[in-house]
């Protein structure tokens, strides 16, 4: 039987691997945003799409290098609360 407690602990577990999952990518994004803004600022170049094609450069290298964590995550997350959950346990 599902109670508030176990509703809000469960969803409370799922933001904060929602959190720990995405913490790469949104770094990734983050500083290589920042560089970039720096050398535009540094340069006088303000081309706006020049931030586009790092950006996702970085943002795939990084989704490649770290989805073996992120699957891991989320696979033991699910296997450990969200199925013993849909099975009655």
């Amino acid at each position: 039987m599902l109670t508030e407690i176990i509703f809000f602990d469960t969803m409370r577990q799922g933001l904060w691997i929602a959190v720990i999952v995405s913490v790469p990518i949104l770094t990734a994004a983050l500083v290589a945003g920042v560089s970039i803004g720096l050398v535009q600022a540094l340069t006088s170049i303000q081309e706006m799409t020049l931030t586009f094609v790092p950006k996702l450069a970085a943002i795939v290298a990084v989704f490649w290098l770290s989805m073996g964590f992120m699957t891991q995550t989320l696979v033991s997350f699910f296997q450990g609360h969200i199925i013993p959950m849909i099975a009655g346990g």
